[in-house]
């Protein structure tokens, strides 16, 4: 998080609130294995947006723009709109897989910082060409540098680079350095944890550190986290607890303790995909199966999404048949707009009652209290959900049913004399059977990364009305040429004696977005004009 030059925060649009800022993905290469990061980073960028263009509903990644680092910096991708964009996007992983017949490259010391200062140009640009409604979305900018060199040394090339340089537009800077699987015979000297704030102390930000394995699960979970929801401009819910003696700091009205969470989703909808379950879902409901929850989250304005505590369970209390919906994650807010105290405060207490909650194995009734009243002498529905603590920490929230909503099961119970021919039969097919002490999603897989790829090439498809040949053509000019910037790049610094070298990016100028602006405008006309889906 910048502190000093970072942009300032404005507040966010409730109805959007899982929605990031653009992304620019750095790739930097150094190593001459190359040739295997770049065939997991690929398939890892084919699977996300595979993923990041299917889901209905508002985009949730905004822009995206991808630079390569070699000898010297260069666009691959211009910043594009990621939701319906898939073959183009594509069309760019294609362009990086050629990368790993290219040889070694050993990047110049000043190419990264050139790359960051090329593309928050482009991004600039970028932003005074688009609609004004839409440039409010777009004030700032989260940059990725992807490396394989120790992440340490990176930073401390950035922050001596960039120290002149205006970073008001750039919301997050961060460096992932790429460790273990092929590159752990690399002795690499840079430990996992971020640097301290005297190392990042030349910008007077926070430059984030993090580190990931070379495989692609690792690559994908990663790029997955952009999925998210990392506004921070307010709180999501409430979570108010009955307490006789509390601090006046999490005081409410009614002497409720009030818990200031943000809300995570756990998993995606199915229901925002094409084509998966039994095919049953409607997949013209941009809201799908989405949790009420999530709804009334999305949908507050004016206040947060309370969440009120009527009573406790026992962990066993509560049947699996009962709670419905997708479950989601409360964790303490991390909301600037809170004094620094609140903020700590808030996380002591949301830790205790999770560390209380696991000592006396108990589960959480809440209430959903409605935003507002559609008629005074009419009571609102409301939506009852259990609380569940874990050792995060953090709370699992799951709605439950009601009277209401119950159908008669009259089951009787298990009988508990079995015959024994039945019961030797079964316990034999069981022994059969591998076992597993836990349950590991990542190891569990269903095609749905080449359904939903395959799903905009379909011309029938009832997802993606753009017809197989039409994307085709859009791609192969990706596939043959370089893509190349949309603004003119920056000069890179020549050595001393020579003359001024341009990058290959150089050939681009400001005359090239606009051609580019008004390709995409006919393609979007002709789509509206001749349309190729059901």
């Amino acid at each position: 998080m910048y502190h000093g030059q970072i942009a300032s925060k404005r507040p966010s649009n409730p109805t959007q609130m899982y929605q990031q800022p653009p992304r620019l993905l750095i790739v930097h290469i150094a190593l001459p294995s190359w040739a295997d990061v770049c065939s997991n980073l690929c398939e890892a960028l084919q699977n996300f947006f595979s993923l990041a263009c299917s889901l209905m509903g508002p985009s949730r990644i905004p822009l995206f723009s991808l630079y390569i680092v070699q000898n010297q910096h260069e666009c691959i991708l211009p910043f594009v709109q990621v939701k319906g964009n898939f073959a183009r996007l594509q069309a760019c992983i294609s362009e990086l897989r050629i990368l790993q017949r290219e040889g070694c490259f050993r990047p110049q010391g000043i190419s990264l910082q050139l790359a960051i200062e090329d593309g928050l140009q482009q991004f600039k640009q970028y932003s005074r060409h688009v609609s004004t409604g839409a440039a409010l979305t777009y004030s700032s900018l989260e940059i990725t540098v992807l490396t394989s060199q120790p992440g340490k040394e990176v930073i401390k090339q950035l922050e001596e680079g960039l120290k002149d340089t205006d970073l008001v537009r750039i919301r997050k800077l961060q460096v992932v350095e790429i460790t273990k699987g092929v590159l752990e015979c690399i002795n690499s000297a840079s430990p996992v944890e971020e640097p301290s704030n005297e190392e990042s102390s030349i910008l007077a930000t926070d430059i984030d550190l993090q580190t990931i394995d070379s495989d692609i699960v690792s690559m994908e979970i990663f790029f997955k986290a952009w999925l998210h929801n990392s506004g921070t401009d307010r709180e999501h819910v409430h979570l108010l607890l009955p307490s006789r003696s509390i601090s006046n700091i999490s005081r409410t009205r009614d002497d409720s303790m009030c818990l200031k969470c943000d809300l995570q989703e756990r998993l995606l909808s199915p229901s925002l995909l094409p084509g998966t379950a039994d095919g049953s879902l409607r997949m013209d409901d941009p809201k799908g199966d989405f949790s009420t929850l999530y709804q009334m989250v999305s949908q507050s304005s004016a206040s947060c999404y309370k969440l009120r505590v009527i009573k406790a369970l026992k962990s066993s209390g509560v049947c699996e048949s009962l709670t419905y919906g997708l479950p989601f994650i409360l964790r303490p807010t991390s909301c600037w707009r809170l004094e620094w105290d609140e903020l700590e405060t808030n996380q002591q207490h949301f830790h205790a009652l999770c560390h209380s909650l696991l000592k006396r194995e108990w589960l959480l009734l809440a209430k959903g209290e409605p935003l507002n009243r559609e008629h005074k002498l009419r009571e609102p529905a409301s939506t009852f959900y259990v609380i569940l603590p874990s050792h995060s920490p953090t709370l699992l929230v799951k709605a439950v049913a009601t009277r209401e909503l119950m159908l008669p099961s009259p089951f009787p119970l298990l009988p508990e004399d079995m015959p024994a021919e039945s019961l030797k039969a079964v316990e034999s097919m069981l022994d059969d059977l591998e076992l597993e002490s836990t349950y590991n999603p990542l190891q569990v897989w269903s095609h749905l990364y080449s359904h939903l790829s395959s799903t905009f090439a379909n011309p029938h498809g009832r997802f993606h009305p753009s017809s197989k040949s039409r994307a085709v053509r859009k791609a192969e000019p990706l596939q043959i040429n370089r893509v190349r910037a949309t603004v003119a790049p920056l000069h890179m610094t020549p050595a001393p004696g020579r003359a001024p070298k341009m990058p290959a990016a150089s050939k681009a100028s400001s005359e090239v977005f606009f051609q580019s602006r008004m390709e995409e405008k006919e393609e979007e006309e002709a789509e509206e004009e001749y349309p190729s889906g059901p």
